[in-house]
């Protein structure tokens, strides 16, 4: 008998091969891919199935500095889970920090690397990455050209962070010792002096540090050589290792809620040349293909509209031939009631689109999408489905953002009486962190930090954050009177009382909640002009440990007014030395002078029989602001103006005119009107997204709301624009599977969309010949979930399925506030569109505001007055 040998390598290298096969068997296409390289593609990015790398595909832009938007990203399985891979000067750099300036970008694809050359102006110190691919994923190597500097050591490092969401409930490995990614920050940190601490941007410091010279310090939750994130999640699985410097991993919501995981290593003193390498493996998962997006209206469809819905499909996935729609009936069974073909669209950026009718659907009842193995959640279709969209937003969303009010909601207190204190005249040649600035004089009898008195009333917060913003209050209280006059919304569920300042949220009054807000936007608008001497761009706090407040606005100030005879905290029970108070960004525009002109002069229409003295005032300012404003216009040197400054002169009164005339029946205002608005219709620009939204709320729109003003000529030769503009639609329906503007900014579309429809309503009520009213309800349809990367509906608890988070003032909750319309998709450069919904803290997608809350409410009254033609 022969006797078999078999020594323990052969054995062990036997057991391996069985193991792979049998979890291959078990997992299926979990298991990490063997072999594939990264490579850099067309649009100069690193990508292979299921991982994308970008190396400053999009760059810090420098106004709000780090918006968790720019430098060495990971797309991993189709979500971007990791961002800001570059040289940083914090442990935990929080949003206000330095940034580096991208000097030089160089993508050679032959050899699979990208160099970029980083910058920080106020150090003079330069670094350069280098990202190549190596093995299965990339490495990144640091390079100086002269050692660090003696105020850089120990403070200069590689970061790469991670979304925190992304990696709760899950666990690490460093250097082989587990972890668990905390889900509330819980490390340890500890205080240093100031002088450490590199500066912030212009001076300014994130941390109320109450007169103390420290900072905050935290402390890693673990280093190593080589770390692990999600070892037991395949689609989260990310190896990074250095041989050199240690790894560290941060936890940067210890200073700053927004703050995400991060993996840090420090650069090495005394050294140049290459002075540190990483190794960056992302898990791909073998044969990985996103799952469909089955995009389609949350809320649903009334029986008659157009239904279809646009499916979002992984570039190497078959589209399928056909889909379904079933009902689910009273007993809980699903029934097929149509299968139909599904119709491919192409390629838009990084995915191919496939739409599916199913229009001929007009049963009411409940129903959902079937498309292969995937199951939509419910959706109605009614002739009532739209009947309530809006009432969150008018009953719930905009008395929260009621500024000088104490706001309840039931057995909740949104937030107590804020800014008793407001406001100081703000000093001059000031450049504030929110982008407002104050020049050489204050145009304003007041002296630099000033009280203005009477301030302390009306008006909303922009958004997630508490300042007064006068171009958004104008057109707030424009679209509202557009409601009240338009489409007779009278709605009352919400309690208002200016004596005692007190907002109670579904008490009705006895009240049009609607005239309630208008006079509570124009109270403050009046304010600023009786008081400051014309409308200012803005109101809002001054430190930067104030601005990210988060929570109840009460306790952003000390509500006490400033007095500068008192030591800061110090106060003698009716004012305070603390320097909190919002400052007025008071340097005069002719531009808001018109807008605010307009806006009160709608306003006195709406305010008459309401609050006489109210309206009163309204009208007498705006002819005042109206001649001030051509005053200024008359007097501006042309020289000293940029050639678009000059351009959007041009029709800056347009409004302003129609709304005086629609206020006074003044001859003089119709005509003016008329003179000028034929020059802005020529000079719009409409070949591009932003050009068609800037052609439709500039021009377009006056010009529509004109016709019953105007006699048959007029609107015979407004017809040849219209067709003008249903050219422009053509074009956008074939430059995107929507047919609507979805921007390429830095801010979500969702404002485009809703202006373009509500410019599509007012054209098809005038011209429905020309413009289907159908181009409205694409509008809303994309808005409540018809859209790109998923299908959750943009308006806060509204829909089957809606936004979980949004960029309120409650974000550091995770939760939202009720009827808020995000700014929905926003595009990381070059070709994803992004809106996440487990975090809150990119503004970009998620901040709500209240111009865009407010133009919300009226397209929605505008797709009911369709749906009752």
């Amino acid at each position: 008998m022969t006797k078999i040998v078999r020594c323990k390598k052969c054995i062990s290298v036997r057991n391996k091969v069985i193991y792979a096969f049998f979890a291959l068997f078990l997992f299926g296409s979990s298991l990490p891919v063997f072999g594939q390289a990264l490579k850099v593609n067309e649009l100069e990015y690193f990508e292979k199935t299921g991982v994308n790398v970008l190396v400053f595909s999009s760059e810090y832009n420098g106004m709000f500095f780090d918006e968790k938007t720019a430098a060495v990203e990971i797309i991993q399985h189709g979500v971007r889970t990791s961002t800001g891979g570059a040289v940083r000067l914090q442990n935990t750099p929080e949003q206000w920090d330095l940034v580096p300036k991208l000097i030089d970008r160089k993508v050679d694809r032959e050899n699979n690397t990208i160099e970029v050359t980083m910058r920080y102006e106020e150090l003079d110190f330069d670094s350069r990455l280098l990202v190549s691919s190596k093995d299965k994923g990339v490495e990144i190597s640091v390079f100086l050209d002269e050692p660090l500097p003696e105020k850089l050591q120990g403070k200069a490092g590689f970061n790469l962070e991670f979304l925190p969401s992304a990696y709760f409930e899950k666990m690490y490995l460093m250097d082989g010792k587990p972890g668990s990614f905390p889900r509330y920050p819980s490390s340890n940190t500890k205080i240093a002096p100031g002088a450490e601490k590199i500066e912030q941007f212009g001076g300014h410091t994130t941390f109320d540090n109450r007169g103390k010279d420290e900072f905050i310090v935290p402390f890693p939750l673990a280093s190593g050589k080589t770390l692990v994130l999600a070892p037991e999640d395949p689609e989260h699985l990310i190896r990074v290792s250095s041989s050199e410097a240690d790894l560290m991993l941060f936890d940067g919501r210890n200073v700053a809620q927004n703050g995400w995981f991060i993996v840090r290593s420090l650069l090495p003193v005394n050294k140049s040349g290459k002075v540190l390498t990483w190794y960056l493996e992302p898990n791909a998962i073998a044969g990985w293909k996103r799952q469909p997006v089955i995009g389609f209206s949350q809320v649903g469809y009334v029986p008659g509209q157009k239904k279809v819905a646009v499916i979002e499909l992984d570039k190497n996935d078959t589209p399928l031939k056909v889909a379904s729609v079933l009902q689910v009936t009273e007993t809980g069974e699903y029934v097929e009631k149509l299968k139909g073909a599904v119709n491919v669209w192409g390629d838009y950026l990084r995915y191919n689109y496939a739409k599916f009718d199913f229009s001929e659907i007009k049963d009411p009842g409940i129903y959902c999408i079937k498309y292969g193995d995937q199951l939509s959640n419910t959706f109605a279709i009614g002739p009532d489905v739209y009947n309530t969209v809006w009432h969150p937003t008018l009953d719930v969303w905009f008395p929260v953002q009621m500024d000088h009010m104490e706001v309840n909601e039931a057995y909740r207190t949104w937030h107590g009486e804020p800014y008793k204190d407001d406001c100081l005249q703000a000093p001059v040649n000031w450049q504030h962190f929110d982008g407002y600035r104050q020049g050489p004089s204050t145009d304003t009898k007041y002296k630099p930090l000033e009280p203005i008195p009477n301030m302390a009333v009306g008006g909303w917060f922009d958004a997630g954050d508490f300042d007064i913003q006068t171009g958004s209050h104008n057109s707030v209280i424009s679209n509202f009177v557009e409601l009240w006059e338009e489409f007779k919304v009278d709605r009352d569920e919400t309690y208002i009382d200016q004596k005692t300042r007190y907002v109670d949220i579904h008490r009705p009054d006895g009240q049009p909640d609607i005239l309630q807000q208008i006079e509570h936007g124009v109270l403050n608008l009046v304010a600023q002009v009786e008081n400051i001497g014309h409308p200012v761009r803005g109101i809002i706090v001054p430190n930067l440990h104030q601005y990210h407040h988060l929570g109840d606005a009460m306790t952003e100030t000390d509500n006490l007014p400033y007095n500068p005879e008192l030591k800061p905290y110090e106060t003698d029970g009716g004012s305070s030395g603390t320097l909190d108070d919002r400052w007025a960004f008071t340097n005069r525009s002719s531009f808001l002078d018109y807008q605010t002109a307009a806006t009160l002069a709608a306003a006195s229409r709406a305010l008459r029989g309401y609050n006489e003295e109210l309206a009163e005032k309204s009208l007498k300012y705006a002819q005042k602001l109206l001649e001030e404003a051509d005053e200024a216009v008359k007097n501006a040197s042309e020289d000293s103006d940029q050639p678009w400054m000059r351009r959007m002169r041009v029709g800056a009164d347009l409004t302003t005119v129609l709304q005086l005339y629609i206020a006074t029946k003044e001859q003089k205002y119709i005509d003016r009107f008329e003179e000028t608005i034929w020059t802005v219709l020529d000079q719009s620009d409409r070949g591009s997204d932003f050009g068609q939204m800037f052609f439709s709320s500039r021009s377009l729109n006056p010009a529509l709301q004109a016709i019953p003003y105007m006699n048959a000529a007029y609107k015979a030769k407004l017809k040849t624009y219209i067709e003008k503009y249903r050219e422009s639609i053509t074009k956008m329906e074939e430059n995107n599977p929507y047919g609507l503007p979805i921007s390429r900014s830095g801010w979500g579309g969702s404002g485009m969309v809703v202006n373009a429809a509500i410019t599509n309503y007012y054209a098809h009520k005038a011209f429905p010949d020309i413009i289907d009213k159908e181009q409205v309800f694409k509008g809303v349809n994309f808005i409540f979930g018809c859209h790109p990367y998923s299908n959750f509906s943009f308006v806060n608890a509204v829909g089957t399925k809606s936004k979980k988070v949004a960029y309120g003032n409650n974000r550091a909750d995770f939760t939202t506030i009720a009827g808020g319309l995000v700014p929905g998709l926003m595009l990381l450069k070059p070709d994803f569109l992004e809106n996440k919904d487990d975090w809150p803290f990119l503004w970009g997608e998620n901040e709500v505001t209240i111009g865009g809350s407010a133009e919300y409410i009226v397209l929605a009254n505008a797709i009911l007055d369709l749906v009752n033609e």
